[in-house]
């Protein structure tokens, strides 16, 4: 795991762009990040999803399409540009958690596990749901390594 690359998510909080009331721990976020792709950050797409976080245009749209360089939301290139940047999709993958937080297995608390199922399986279906192979795997050791929890709702 690139250690480097996780500790790259935490430094957007101290840039000031995604720590004022976000539902998002940094190290949540960070590790959301590993177990989607291992935060790739080369800008690739594989078929319906982009970026670090594997996002889809959906996803992007429902997490309030926020775009980069201030390019214009409805810009046919507006999903792909922020999806493939890791800022930018952070800042959607806040805007998707904020929209469809919930406890999604049953502890009476929203915390990190949580929005690793909502990123997973959607806004509408991750209770009853657990974290799937390679994704689950590393998500546990990323948490594991940087405590991945989010705040308690």
């Amino acid at each position: 795991m690139e250690k480097a690359l996780i500790f790259s998510i935490f430094a957007i909080c101290f840039s000031g762009i995604l720590c004022q009331e976000q539902p998002v721990t940094q190290q949540c976020l960070g590790c959301i990040c590993e177990a989607s792709s291992n935060c790739e950050t080369n800008g690739r797409c594989d078929g319906d999803t982009c970026g670090p976080f594997r996002i889809t245009w959906a996803y992007w749209a429902d997490g309030g399409k926020p775009t980069i360089n201030d390019e214009a939301a409805d810009s046919p290139q507006a999903y792909s540009h922020c999806a493939s940047d890791t800022f930018c999709s952070a800042l959607a993958v806040q805007g998707y958690m904020h929209k469809f937080q919930k406890d999604c297995n049953g502890d009476n608390r929203i915390d990190c596990d949580d929005f690793a199922l909502i990123h997973k399986f959607g806004g509408y279906g991750c209770v009853g749901q657990t974290l799937p192979g390679v994704f689950g795997q590393r998500y546990i050791q990323c948490k594991q390594l940087v405590g991945g929890q989010a705040q308690q709702k």
